[in-house]
């Protein structure tokens, strides 16, 4: 690894968001089926998404699962043609993550830093690089979200216990 020593950590998966063309169809498996509660919505013009926030899990563990469907099929961003959109890591300092992976070559979606559905500030990491940013998802849209005290707290307790 090139450059300085990392200077942010990866805590844990945030979320996991999923696409389709009907989210009702979504709702079917993973709270009908599989017991997620609908811990909210979130519609957004300007992202192209109608979605149902739900949960697995509880406390600073819980990971959040996206249900999306797009309000216009035909504009972009297409949250439905990848079935799965995208997946959101807990960053303990998502400023300093960003500026220490661009200046490692990492390629960041456009928009910067900003309040996401949840209420969290993140950002995008592209799914595919180009020649001034080598490092991209390959393929995989990732969100890095900024951990709220309570998070970051929650993983170091966990990091300290014996294995």
């Amino acid at each position: 690894m090139k450059g300085t020593p990392r200077p942010f950590k990866v805590l844990g998966v945030q979320q996991i968001a999923i696409g389709g063309p009907d989210k009702l169809r979504l709702q079917k498996l993973w709270v009908d089926m599989l017991g997620l509660d609908v811990t909210g919505t979130f519609r957004s013009e300007r992202e192209n998404v109608d979605e149902d926030i739900c949960a697995i899990g509880s406390g600073p563990f819980r990971v959040e699962v996206d249900l999306m469907q797009p309000l216009d099929p035909d504009k972009k961003p297409a949250v439905h043609t990848t079935p799965l959109n995208h997946i959101g890591l807990w960053i303990d300092d998502l400023p300093l993550a960003v500026e220490w992976l661009t200046a490692q070559g990492v390629r960041f979606a456009p928009g910067g830093i900003r309040k996401g559905a949840a209420g969290f500030d993140i950002t995008f990491l592209h799914p595919k690089a180009n020649d001034e940013f080598p490092i991209a998802g390959e393929g995989v849209l990732i969100e890095l979200v900024q951990a709220p005290a309570e998070v970051v707290a929650a993983f170091a307790q966990l990091a300290q216990r014996p294995h």
